[in-house]
């Protein structure tokens, strides 16, 4: 066995000739029941923890490489004769189970946004439809995408997952830094009002009346976490969105509802006067309506691009049956059947109306049959992280409303229906991309791809339950009318504002072609439009807490002159900040849950611990925690390899 990944594995010969990692893989399994045991135990962390930093902060975090240093730690002691084949299946359930609560946290939750409750069963049902749907259609392309295209399609995240497995052989410090990172994220949490509301989290300042701004910074270990992760560049482009927001478009309107008569009104409240408007009101009324037209213009142009990737995609599908494979696989056969068959059922279950199930399932399954092939291929070229799910479901999800709205379907009862549908939908693109992008892996390794196929299916079965028990679980937390609402929903409040207000004709179109400018005004720019959005369509407390962290890792690479010392420690960084979003999310997660469940009593936090000098004290407590461990660090860098995360 090779002690490193050959230059072949990133192309130069065809896929046909490359000679995997583990040359007589495929003939002994590589997964036993530890592997299960453990890929199901990171499948349920990661969809619980994506679900929830995903509806808090609008970002998730790329499980492939935590899951691949988690995996195989517990692989190397319980279960080392499956080797490095059986930490990559481990790596994959993760990502199957991340993939699930990167997609449903996008339209679930918007169910009750637009006045519904989550049918559990119901939710339930269009994740695991949509799981075997996604994984049907790759079948098809599948032989395509990784073999023929061999060299072509980078995979980037897959050669880095591949890449930090191999280094796994070797051990490293990856896995106890993010041990560090959990202790750090849980133990600030466990202070916070997510969990004992001992000290408070939040540094607020508010502008006067003459000039309404606002600037919150949240306490959170969780955010900053995925600042590191993301980078500066990114997290500036996020930034950037909640300064216009926040210090231009609130103060503007602001200054022109104070000229405002008493008896002129908010538009979606008869019973507030707009002079009388703070700048939470203004933000809630007013600019996120702009936010979501930057957000619908964005998806619009994201969908756009797509179309070279739409017309290869379809070539290569058509194309994909003649393609030589020496592991045709009948399960992903079966996978489509039922998935598109189950779809039209749970179409029927929804709206009790055949016309419904029939259109719906048609739309759903012709969308997602194309989306899903664009999604994988996509992960070949920009990484399954980077795919541009929220323009592909904005997109998709306009068009079907549109469709409804042609029909008559226009109560909110079918907006509910719809958005049902739209979980499917999601699902099968978000599954699609991180499934290719394992399936890679697996080929670079040598591993069985029917074997990963059917543990990542398992990992999604086990993900659904997870991401529709957690977003159900949380839902009383999403209609919050306070300032600083527990969970932002940016792709969720998106898609209930798109859907209810195409089909009650209510949507205020002025802001959200405000907003479609706004966003043609950043593309002619050449700026990201969709990252600018979520940071102008996200409260500003947590933009804020990501731009501190992306600065974190900043600091830590100007305050290095070794390059060798620098590389490893942005590398173990990157392994706390995983950990420091995991820890984060779970123990916030568990104390949320308790609130809900009355087993922990919500009370005010008072005196100095309620205080912004307390908070800032906090904030620096958490920098000096996170940067110690990272300058204790002296020696050279590792093998191991990282990736980044910015899934819009």
């Amino acid at each position: 066995m090779a002690k490193k990944l050959s230059k072949d594995a990133y192309g130069g010969v065809p896929g046909n000739k490359y000679e995997p990692y583990v040359r007589d893989g495929k003939k002994n399994k590589s997964g036993n029941a530890v592997i299960l045991i453990t890929g199901i135990i990171l499948a349920i962390v990661f969809a619980a923890s994506t679900a929830y930093s995903g509806m808090k902060a609008g970002l998730t975090v790329s499980a492939g490489i935590p899951g691949s240093i988690i995996g195989s730690g517990v692989v190397a002691a319980f279960a080392k004769s499956k080797g490095i084949l059986g930490k990559n299946i481990t790596a994959g359930m993760s990502s199957g189970g991340e993939s699930i609560a990167s997609g449903m946290i996008y339209v679930l939750p918007a169910i009750v946004l637009v006045g519904g409750h989550i049918n559990f069963i119901q939710g339930i049902l269009a994740g695991f439809f949509g799981v075997l749907f996604a994984l049907g259609v790759s079948s098809l392309v599948e032989n395509y995408l990784l073999i023929e295209e061999h060299g072509k399609l980078v995979y980037p995240e897959a050669m880095a997952i591949s890449e930090a497995l191999v280094a796994s052989d070797e051990g490293g410090d990856s896995l106890k830094y993010m041990g560090i990172g959990f202790g750090i994220g849980g133990g600030i949490t466990l202070l916070t009002t997510s969990v004992f509301g001992i000290f408070n989290s939040m540094i607020s300042y508010v502008g006067s009346s003459f000039y309404k701004w606002k600037l919150d910074i949240e306490v959170n270990p969780m955010l900053a976490g995925i600042g590191f992760i993301i980078g500066l560049p990114v997290a500036i482009s996020i930034f950037s969105g909640a300064i216009l927001s926040n210090f231009a478009i609130a103060p503007l309107i602001g200054y022109f509802t104070d000229l405002a008569g008493n008896s002129a009104h908010a538009w979606n409240n008869s019973g507030l006067a707009v002079n009388s408007m703070n700048v939470n009101d203004i933000a809630s009324s007013y600019v996120k309506y702009i936010g979501a037209g930057m957000m619908l213009c964005g998806g619009i142009i994201g969908a756009l691009q797509l179309v070279p990737n739409i017309i290869t995609s379809l070539k290569s599908a058509l194309g994909a049956s003649s393609a030589s494979s020496d592991e045709k696989n009948n399960l992903g056969t079966i996978s489509i059947g039922v998935g598109a068959l189950g779809t039209l059922i749970l179409g029927f279950i929804l709206s009790g109306n055949v016309l419904i199930s029939i259109i719906g399932a048609l739309l759903v399954l012709v969308l997602g049959m194309l989306f899903v092939i664009v999604s994988g291929r996509l992960a070949g070229t920009i990484g399954s992280s980077n795919n541009p799910i929220s323009g592909m479901t904005i997109a998709s999800l306009v068009i079907m409303t549109l469709v409804f709205v042609i029909f008559g379907w226009k109560t909110n009862y079918h907006s509910q229906v719809l958005l049902m549908f739209g979980t499917f939908l999601v699902t099968a693109i978000s599954v699609g991309g991180s499934y290719m992008q394992s399936q890679k892996v697996t080929y670079i390794l040598g591993g069985s791809r029917k074997e990963l196929m059917k543990y990542f299916l398992i990992a999604g079965f086990v993900g659904v339950l997870v991401t529709v028990g957690t977003i159900s679980i949380l839902s009383p937390q999403f209609s919050s009318t306070s300032a600083t609402p527990t969970f932002g929903l940016p792709q969720a409040n998106l898609i209930a504002t798109l859907t209810s207000g195409i089909m009650s004709g209510s949507l205020p179109w002025i802001m959200i072609i405000v907003g479609v400018v706004m966003a043609i005004v950043f593309y002619f720019l050449d700026l990201s439009v969709m990252t600018v959005a979520l940071g102008f369509y996200l409260p500003i407390s947590t933009t804020s807490i990501i731009l501190i962290g992306a600065l974190i890792k900043k600091l830590v690479e100007m305050t290095t002159k070794n390059d060798d010392v620098k590389e490893n420690r942005i590398q173990n960084g990157i392994s706390l900040s995983s950990g420091l979003v995991a820890g984060g999310s779970i123990i916030g997660l568990i104390g949320i849950i308790l609130h809900v469940m009355g087993v922990l009593k919500d009370r005010a936090i008072k005196g100095f611990a309620n205080t912004n000098a307390m908070a800032i004290i906090l904030l620096i407590i958490m920098i000096i925690l996170i940067l110690i461990p990272l300058y204790r660090i002296k020696k050279g860098a590792s093998n191991s390899s990282e990736t980044t995360d910015e899934r819009n």
